[in-house]
């Protein structure tokens, strides 16, 4: 495969998954009115369910096209959400029998990703 149309197929994937984020997050407000943000909590699991399937069907069929693969699962859950991504490299590292460094990676990602965030909230808000 071309290094360009791995690129393409992940712009464009990125794009409709995003779009299809931000169409989920104004149909859950619609429905609503709590503060649990159910449209983050929506395309998280979708996403990682989508990973699954995707990921699964590769595996399991003669399919051989980097290019789908990587268009709908960088692409198109990448767009629609990181978490995907994340589910997936734990349950690999778990299923390769790495079960200390899925738990490691994580409980790393969680603490660290929400703790930078805060500083970075705390050092923004500071300084501009």
């Amino acid at each position: 495969m071309p290094l360009w149309l791995g690129f393409l197929g992940v712009f464009l994937g990125s794009g409709l998954g995003g779009m299809a984020r931000y169409g989920v997050g104004i149909l859950v407000a619609r429905w609503t009115t709590t503060a649990f943000p159910w449209g983050t909590f929506i395309v998280n699991v979708a996403g990682a369910a989508l990973m699954g399937l995707i990921m699964g069907a590769f595996a399991g069929s003669k399919i051989e096209n980097p290019a789908l693969r990587l268009f709908l699962t960088t692409g198109i859950l990448g767009g629609l959400t990181t978490w995907s991504t994340f589910s997936l490299d734990a349950v690999a590292l778990w299923e390769r029998g790495e079960a200390p460094m899925a738990v490691g990676y994580v409980l790393s990602s969680l603490v660290l990703s929400l703790g930078v965030l805060a500083a970075a909230l705390v050092l923004s808000r500071r300084f501009f």
